[in-house]
C-alpha cells in the first residue's frame, strides 16, 4: 500500500512503513532516522478518538510500539523485530487533528535483544513514555 505523508499533512522527507495493516489501519504512521535515533509523526483522526473525544489509548500504544520497533530496527524494512515487554505511562492527552511525534532511540543493542524507550508529544507537551525490549528475529 503507497501511502504519501503529504495526504496526512506530513513532510514528504518522511517514509511510511511498508506491509503492517494493524498500523495502517488505525495510522498510518510515519518515520525518519537520523544519527540518535528515529522521529514518528502520526496525525490524529476521528476514528482514533475514544468516546470521550481523545486520542485512545491503545492507539497511543500502538503508535509507541510502532516508534519503539523503528527505533531498534534503526528504519530498515529487511530487520525484523517482535516486542517482548512494553511499559508505558500516560502522561498527557491528545485530539482530533493533533500531529503526535516520537522520538525514539536504543539504550542498548546486544545479540538478540534490543532495548528502547520512547517519548510521544503533541507541540510541546508530553503525551506518553515507553520502553520496550525486542527480540531480534533472524531472517
Amino acid at each position: 500500500m503507497r501511502v504519501n505523508p503529504e495526504d496526512y499533512g506530513i513532510p514528504a522527507e518522511y517514509q511510511h512503513w511498508e506491509g503492517d495493516r494493524a498500523e495502517d489501519h488505525n495510522g498510518p504512521f510515519f518515520f525518519r532516522c537520523h544519527d540518535n535515533g528515529v522521529h514518528t509523526l502520526f496525525r490524529v483522526q476521528g476514528h482514533n478518538c475514544n468516546g470521550h473525544g481523545g486520542l485512545h489509548g491503545g492507539i497511543m500504544m500502538l503508535f509507541a510500539d510502532f516508534t519503539l520497533c523503528i527505533a531498534g530496527t534503526r528504519g530498515d524494512q529487511d530487520d525484523s523485530v517482535i516486542t517482548v515487554t512494553c511499559n508505558n505511562e500516560f502522561v498527557g492527552p491528545a485530539s482530533d487533528g493533533d500531529l503526535i511525534e516520537g522520538h525514539g532511540e536504543v539504550v542498548r543493542r546486544g545479540g538478540s535483544l534490543i532495548f528502547t524507550r520512547c517519548t510521544l508529544s503533541t507541540g510541546d507537551q508530553t503525551i506518553l513514555t515507553a520502553s520496550a525490549v525486542l527480540k531480534r528475529l533472524r531472517n
